[in-house]
């Protein structure tokens, strides 16, 4: 008889996020994450059956949430600039919130078990965004979502650095997808990191 997911998979995920937020991907190790957890090692090889299926379930609970939170923000908007705007506070709201940001959306590019989900998960956002690009008059917006979904993590690595929302970055990336050189202007206000 297979024993139940919960608490003990909840419990490993935790402790993987917490290996990645204080030590990087370079030391998410199975023995690392069970002395995290307080577990044994065994326990971990009840729920995947290598360290690569644990990070492909770490790095698809973490853009779940993200692509959760967005969506739900975005379903408040009709196709345009203000629902981008939305979005992409959400994007970056939430990448805030999740300590192993940084490690889930940069150091994770580099795995090579993960090439496939990220461009999954960049495909996905690209493609949550096209109605707010086309009603933007975008001629190419798929080309354009690829940049903006580029744009929208380097400003969350930015941000995760500082601790805090930078909106002068926010609003320079919603001028350029917006083509709308105002923005930043009207929308910028002093970062209190």
């Amino acid at each position: 008889m297979a024993r139940p997911a919960e608490p003990g998979r909840t419990a490993l995920l935790q402790a993987g996020e917490h290996v990645l937020a204080d030590d990087g991907l370079p030391a998410l190790s199975v023995n690392n994450v069970v002395a995290r957890a307080g577990m044994a090692k065994g326990s971990f090889y009840q729920h995947w059956p290598a360290r690569a299926d644990f990070l492909r379930d770490l790095h698809t609970r973490f853009h779940d949430g993200l692509a959760e939170q967005v969506t739900r923000v975005g379903a408040e908007h009709p196709p345009g600039a203000e629902r981008l705007r939305a979005m992409l506070a959400a994007f970056l709201d939430g990448c805030l919130r999740q300590r192993a940001s940084k490690a889930l959306l940069v150091e994770a590019r580099t795995e090579a078990g993960l090439h496939d989900l990220v461009q999954a998960r960049n495909a996905a956002f690209a493609e949550l965004i096209d109605d707010d690009l086309r009603a933007l008059a975008w001629p190419a917006p798929r080309a354009v979502a690829i940049l903006l979904i580029a744009a929208a993590a380097e400003v969350a690595l930015h941000e995760l650095h500082a601790g805090c929302p930078l909106p002068e970055l926010r609003a320079a990336t919603l001028a350029l997808a917006t083509r709308d050189a105002s923005v930043p202007s009207a929308e910028v206000t002093e970062s209190r990191c």
